[in-house]
């Protein structure tokens, strides 16, 4: 075959020219279906196809548009976690149904740092970053503030950077005002992430995590004030730390918890998933709850009102949280940071 008579590239100029109609005409069909009708739409990606075009290069748009159309979510927890774990789902299901509807890729990243190559070429294909959880400073950290891209934060604070928040502190404290109306003789709060350790351990004497990196320790203040304003105290050797939010680590704690001498008559839990597990513990104990002790949590996942008692929680907007996340990236939403309201809903385990 003679170079002449090589079959010529199928561009999106070749394939406006064969179908007679513009070449915005044939990048609305496969980027933008809105600017058209769906049987002028139909009409033209069945006509791309019997020829085999499949649609303008996305490489080459990107570079032409310094745009990649794709949405990087840095995740503090590791992926196999975010996935399962229900809040994390609900706030990438809301994430989700924003990117969605501007046909735009969401790319979930891990923050663990033994491969910065393979990070950095992750990194390279987003737009920008929204970062679900605080990044304890490292490489990672250090790139993300580099880059110069743009980054939501959500449920941290960073500077200089718009940010998610739920109200950690009003939720805990309105929870922890609620409980402490029947007088209980023993408080105990099973938090979680508030010192740096990744063991099951009593706050003693540790340090505390920033609040503002650490919305475990908004909800503690919050737990603390309430107490405060009720002549009250809770003694750092009744206040746990859970490092991560999974039902085996949290039974542990649970268990050293009402175990204790005096057994805690009240537990004040961060997560829902810590006080489903503490009932647990108190059911096999032979304990009644509410009777012999209340449990109230925090999150608000469908599980802790489909149980039997029914979990007194503080939820939190987690779908919204990625929403608003979401519009942010996107430029849709003028408020440069989102404070949501929590709501207590009250059940069976403290009512």
């Amino acid at each position: 075959m003679k170079v002449s008579d090589k079959p010529r590239r199928l561009t999106v100029k070749r394939m406006a020219e064969m179908l007679n109609v513009s070449t915005a005409t044939i990048s609305n069909a496969f980027n933008r279906p809105d600017q058209l009708s769906e049987a002028r739409r139909r009409w033209i990606l069945e006509e791309c196809r019997r020829v085999g075009y499949m649609g303008p290069n996305a490489a080459a748009r990107s570079l032409r548009t310094g745009r990649t159309g794709n949405v990087g979510v840095m995740l503090a927890d590791n992926l196999a976690y975010s996935l399962t774990d229900p809040v994390a789902s609900e706030f990438l299901h809301g994430l989700a149904e924003v990117f969605d509807r501007r046909q735009m890729n969401m790319l979930l990243l891990s923050s663990r740092e033994d491969d910065e190559h393979r990070s950095r070429l992750q990194e390279s294909m987003v737009d920008g970053f929204i970062v679900y959880g605080w990044l304890q400073e490292g490489r990672t950290y250090d790139r993300l503030l580099q880059h110069g891209k743009p980054m939501v934060a959500v449920d941290f604070d960073l500077e200089g950077c718009t940010w998610v928040n739920i109200d950690n502190y009003a939720g805990a404290r309105g929870s922890a005002e609620h409980a402490l109306k029947q007088a209980p003789e023993t408080v105990a709060i099973l938090g979680l992430r508030l010192v740096d350790t990744d063991q099951v351990c009593r706050v003693r004497d540790q340090e505390l995590f920033n609040e503002k990196r650490a919305i475990s320790v908004r909800r503690l203040n919050g737990y603390t004030d309430a107490l405060a304003a009720a002549g009250r105290q809770v003694p750092s050797e009744l206040i746990w730390s859970v490092p991560v939010n999974t039902h085996q680590v949290a039974y542990q704690a649970a268990r050293e918890a009402l175990t204790s001498s005096p057994r805690p008559d009240l537990l004040l839990c961060m997560s829902d998933r810590i006080a489903l597990a503490a009932i647990q513990v108190a059911l096999q104990m032979g304990l009644k709850v509410p009777e012999d002790v209340r449990v109230v949590g925090f999150d608000g996942i469908p599980e802790g009102a489909n149980l039997h008692p029914s979990l007194t929680t503080v939820y939190q907007q987690s779908a919204e949280k990625g929403r608003s996340a979401a519009r942010l990236f996107l430029g849709e939403q003028e408020d440069r940071n989102v404070l949501l309201p929590t709501c207590l809903e009250i059940r069976e385990s403290c009512p």
